[in-house]
């Protein structure tokens, strides 16, 4: 009998496996589609030669990830790459806000009046930025924080809604970064804790940057296979499980699903039944014959570029995604340029670019020529430089990955108490009503992002477990 069976290979399934694995358990891993990777894979969508991210493409969490940091992924081929800027936000006037690694150069780009503000905002935190990820994105566990004042200094901060903490910047500049920076979990700005989310990916940025990985995404999960494989575990892909049964003897089963599908495959019922489905995208991936021309100088130098002229903007594209059921007008863009700083991700001279803006849940029209006519008014002459392009809906999100039901790639909505506490409110969110069958998806704390953190909480919730078995 194997000691835990992982259903789903996807970043915290596999970090789930690793965890167990390398403190002498035995684990298997079943995948239902032919390779592992969950959010992070890497394919051809366009033409040959152009190597695209369908999902996830920029990884701020994952180079800052306490569990990715502990594992030797680099001698399993994982290479994180790192653009001259992490992030850039253009304006329609030419001129580019910037998050950049280091904090002055980032204070400046928001102008005099919000530089001396952002820099009081975010100071405070780097010195101690390590503990703070690790007591961040470890709870709630039953263990304490390893430093609790600067993590209820971050609480204090970070709870309210970020329209509150934006109010200590004057200029449009600041706020509408900011406010892209949230709109990352597609979470309306006055929701419970965007200030933490927002001040959660401005930290990562300075403290490591916001890497893509060498070849794509799929490097990291292949990483984790590799590392996983050599601790003695095993991997099996194309092998779909509709119910308990079709699993072998186990003393605990890990899931790396939504609720909704473990619900439905280990007869749970209705014990999931509240937990809620938020808003999707629509995903573009382009093959290009040349660099993004972007009018910002800065842009042209970021790994990534987010699209919005203005924080009413964006705010106007999350509500409309979130609460009002339809397509924005002007949809916020967070874009990823991979070949920048990777070349071989395309032919030589050409780009890889990816791209995606909000839609409802379970959306099925086509904002190609919305997303396209937002990159002209800060790239004009972008659609000259198509060769081919590959889009996405919720249908075909979801199609693609069974977590994002509706394609609602957070795997759940990230607004509310949910955005903290989710799938349930509970002490432990890996449990389930079976003392034997846990959850470690995203769907799960920390929540959404390929850092493999909601793997490796559950995997201490699994072992915590085993160990008290006789």
């Amino acid at each position: 009998m194997l000691d835990a069976v992982v259903v789903g290979a996807g970043p915290n399934g596999l970090t789930a496996a690793v965890e167990l694995a390398r403190r002498g358990f035995s684990v298997a891993v079943f995948e239902a589609k032919d390779t592992v990777g969950g959010g992070a894979r890497t394919a051809e969508l366009t033409l040959p030669g152009f190597r695209h991210d369908p999902c996830s493409a920029a990884h701020p969490l994952g180079v800052n990830s306490p569990a990715f940091k502990a594992m030797p992924l680099n001698r399993y081929g994982l290479e994180w790459l790192h653009a001259e800027l992490p992030m850039a936000h253009p304006f329609l006037d030419g001129s580019a806000a910037v998050l950049s690694r280091s904090v002055g150069e980032t204070a400046a780009s928001f102008g005099p009046r919000d530089a001396g503000p952002y820099r009081r905002l975010v100071e405070p935190f780097l010195p101690k930025w390590d503990t703070l990820a690790r007591d961040f994105m470890s709870l709630p566990l039953s263990s304490l924080p390893r430093d609790p004042v600067t993590l209820a200094r971050f609480g204090l901060v970070g709870l309210p809604p970020s329209t509150w903490l934006m109010r200590r910047f004057k200029d449009e500049r600041a706020k509408a970064l900011f406010a892209g920076l949230v709109a990352h979990v597609i979470a309306p700005l006055g929701g419970l804790a965007t200030g933490a989310v927002g001040l959660v990916f401005a930290l990562a940025a300075h403290a490591a940057g916001w890497p893509v990985a060498r070849g794509g995404s799929q490097a990291i999960s292949d990483a984790l296979t590799a590392y996983l494989e050599d601790l003695g575990g095993t991997v099996h892909t194309d092998y779909e499980v509709k119910r308990l049964d079709d699993l072998p003897p186990a003393r605990a089963y890990v899931f790396d699903t939504s609720p909704t599908a473990l619900a439905r495959i280990a007869g749970f019922g209705n014990h999931y039944a509240s937990y809620r489905y938020g808003a999707s995208v629509f995903k573009l991936d382009y093959a290009l014959d040349g660099p993004v021309p972007w009018t910002a100088e800065e842009a042209r130098r970021a790994g990534t570029v987010q699209v919005g002229a203005s924080r009413a903007e964006i705010g106007a594209a999350l509500d409309a995604a979130s609460r009002q059921g339809r397509a924005p007008d002007a949809p916020f863009l967070i874009t990823v340029q991979p070949s920048l700083v990777d070349p071989g991700r395309a032919p030589e001279g050409k780009h890889v670019f990816w791209v995606y803006g909000h839609v409802p849940n379970g959306w099925t029209g086509d904002l190609t020529d919305a997303v396209e006519r937002q990159l002209e008014r800060f790239a004009p002459g972008f659609r000259d430089r198509v060769l081919a392009r590959a889009t996405a809906g919720p249908p075909e999100l979801a199609a693609h990955n069974a977590n994002y039901v509706g394609g609602d790639i957070a795997c759940g909505a990230a607004s509310g108490l949910q955005l903290m506490l989710r799938p349930k409110l509970s002490l432990f969110p890996y449990s389930t009503p079976h003392p034997a069958v846990f959850i470690c998806s995203s769907a799960t704390p920390p929540g959404p992002g390929v850092h493999g953190m909601s793997g490796h909480n559950a995997a201490k919730a699994v072992w915590r477990r085993l160990r008290q078995e006789p």
